[in-house]
């Protein structure tokens, strides 16, 4: 399974495990220098890795900035989302739609 698509699994439907997300999340380690301090962090916390941080990652591996109003804002569709609400699932694609592209 593509980093993508399990980071997106995780956030929207919190599934895998946080831990299997960030094994896989460390093994990859995609995204470059603007990654690299999500990746430490992940290292020292391992599945106690805020969500917020994988939040920010996911921001930043679709070349997006991690500010802290970016990161609010797809927490708030993400918590949303998990809870079955399927605007804010859309909303949560429609923010990565370029990446199909």
């Amino acid at each position: 399974m593509a980093i993508f698509e399990l980071l997106d699994r995780y956030l929207l439907d919190g599934s895998p495990e946080k831990a299997e997300v960030v094994r896989a999340l460390l093994e990859a380690r995609e995204g470059g220098a603007s990654a690299q301090p999500f990746y430490e962090g992940m290292r020292q916390l391992g599945a106690r890795t805020p969500e917020l941080s994988l939040i920010a990652l996911r921001l930043v591996l679709a070349g997006k900035k991690a500010e802290d109003a970016s990161v609010v804002q797809l927490r708030g569709i993400v918590e949303r989302a998990r809870r079955g609400d399927a605007e804010a699932r859309a909303a949560y694609r429609s923010e990565f739609a370029s990446e199909a592209d």
